[in-house]
């Protein structure tokens, strides 16, 4: 298996070149298309409360989205520089209002998305993390995430999957198959299993190994029973234990005012990354 149409969000940040090298990795490695999604909120900052007269405000928004314009043109520069250099086919899209459903929608029409970890204190945490959540629980379609800080290779060699026998679970296992073919070890990690119904087998994590196997997947089943400890942190120093590039995981929410929003093992980990995950919902 191999990806065919890949999406890479590129907003401008200081991180965006590191997804962008990322996405024209994976993309070159699958021979896929490689879209370059620029999806910025030209209007005011959400939550902006100002006493400022109408003039004032309308000067502020077209300084607003002067900065956006330079940063698109920016962007693009770069995007079609190294779709240019490195040979890829790819093609660049802009939405300048409402980011989370722009690249939410963009999204459907790609095999995965690469996003980028909110940073706590920049100023596009809120919007990043609303992009997230629209992605995943509206769009249908996996995301990979990219820690802000770090170096990573778009071909790791190994892989964690974390596994709880949910649907989400087995939505991201078949999503990060072109992925896990190409690992030299994979790992299947239960934490604190439950049995019965709807839980894992005799020996847990065995039967999603069995199925990896058939399609061609070194993997390898392991349990372990950590109650005093955060399920997130768990998962995170067994990938850091292993030496695993990537780590797979269903993407579990629950519903807020109609919406859906992150659940706490799937935020922890997004608050504590350190290896890109791949997130399935």
């Amino acid at each position: 298996m191999a990806f065919k149409d890949l999406l890479v969000h590129l907003d401008g940040t200081d991180h965006a070149m590191a997804r962008l090298d990322y996405a024209a990795g994976l993309a070159a490695r699958h021979g896929a298309h490689l879209v370059g999604l620029h999806a910025v909120e030209g209007g005011l900052p959400l939550g902006l409360t100002s006493d400022m007269g109408g003039a004032s405000l309308g000067l502020l928004l077209a300084q607003l989205r002067k900065t956006a314009e330079a940063d698109a043109a920016r962007m693009r520069a770069a995007f079609e520089d190294r779709i240019r250099r490195d040979g890829l086919q790819g093609e660049w899209r802009e939405a300048m209002d409402m980011p989370p459903e722009a690249v939410a929608l963009h999204t459907r029409y790609a095999d995965l998305a690469v996003l980028g970890q909110p940073e706590p204190g920049n100023a596009q945490a809120t919007i990043n993390e609303m992009i997230l959540e629209a992605v995943l629980f509206t769009a249908g379609r996996p995301v990979l995430m990219l820690p802000y800080a770090g170096s990573f290779t778009p071909t790791p060699q190994t892989v964690l999957v974390a596994w709880n026998a949910s649907k989400e679970a087995a939505r991201a296992v078949h999503d990060a198959l072109p992925l896990l073919q190409a690992a030299d070890q994979v790992r299947v990690l239960a934490v604190n299993p439950r049995q019965g119904i709807g839980g894992h087998g005799d020996v847990p994590a065995a039967d999603i190994a069995l199925h990896l196997a058939r399609h061609g997947v070194a993997a390898t089943a392991q349990h372990t029973v950590a109650n005093e400890i955060r399920e997130s942190d768990v998962l995170l120093n067994s990938a850091t234990d292993l030496g695993a590039g990537l780590l797979v995981m269903g993407a579990y929410g629950h519903s807020r005012l109609r919406e859906m929003v992150l659940g706490g093992v799937t935020r922890g980990i997004l608050a504590r990354m350190t290896l890109p995950v791949l997130l399935a919902h």
